[in-house]
C-alpha cells in the first residue's frame, strides 16, 4: 500500500514537471535591477516585481540607461512585449520570495523566457543580491 502511494505520488510529480521539460527556452538574459530601475519615468516608485523588471527592460532597450552586468535581449526590445510583461511573469513559476526580493532590494536577477506546446508564452525569474 505505502509503495502504491510512492509510486503515485511520483507518477503526479513526474507528471507535472513533464511539461515543464517539454517547453521550449526562447531566451534568456541577465539584469541588475538597479535603483533607477524601481522608479517610471515620471520618477513614481513602483511596487511590483514585473514593472521594475519592464522599467529596467525599457531603460535598457528605449532609454540607454544600463548597468554594469545588464545583458541584452530581444524578446523585450519590443515595446509590446513589454507591456505584456507582468501577464508572462504571471503565468510563470517563479517564487514569490524572489519577487520580494526584487521589490524590496536590487538583486542581479535571470531572465528565462519559455514558450509550451500550444504557443503561451511566459517568464520565470531567478535572483541573487
Amino acid at each position: 500500500m505505502k509503495l502504491t502511494i510512492v509510486l503515485s505520488i511520483l507518477l503526479v510529480t513526474l507528471a507535472g514537471t513533464t511539461s515543464v521539460i517539454a517547453d521550449t527556452l526562447r531566451e534568456s538574459y541577465v539584469a541588475v535591477l538597479s535603483e533607477r530601475d524601481h522608479f517610471n519615468s515620471n520618477g513614481n516608485r513602483l511596487n511590483n516585481a514585473a514593472a521594475i523588471i519592464r522599467q529596467d527592460r525599457a531603460n535598457f532597450h528605449k532609454l540607454g540607461k544600463r548597468d554594469p552586468g545588464d545583458q541584452s535581449d530581444r524578446f523585450f526590445a519590443s515595446a509590446d512585449n513589454r507591456d505584456i510583461l507582468e501577464q508572462l511573469l504571471n503565468c510563470g513559476a517563479s517564487n514569490p520570495a524572489v519577487l520580494r526580493m526584487i521589490v524590496n532590494g536590487t538583486p542581479t536577477v535571470t531572465v528565462s523566457i519559455y514558450e509550451n506546446d500550444a504557443g503561451r508564452i511566459y517568464i520565470n525569474v531567478l535572483a541573487r543580491e
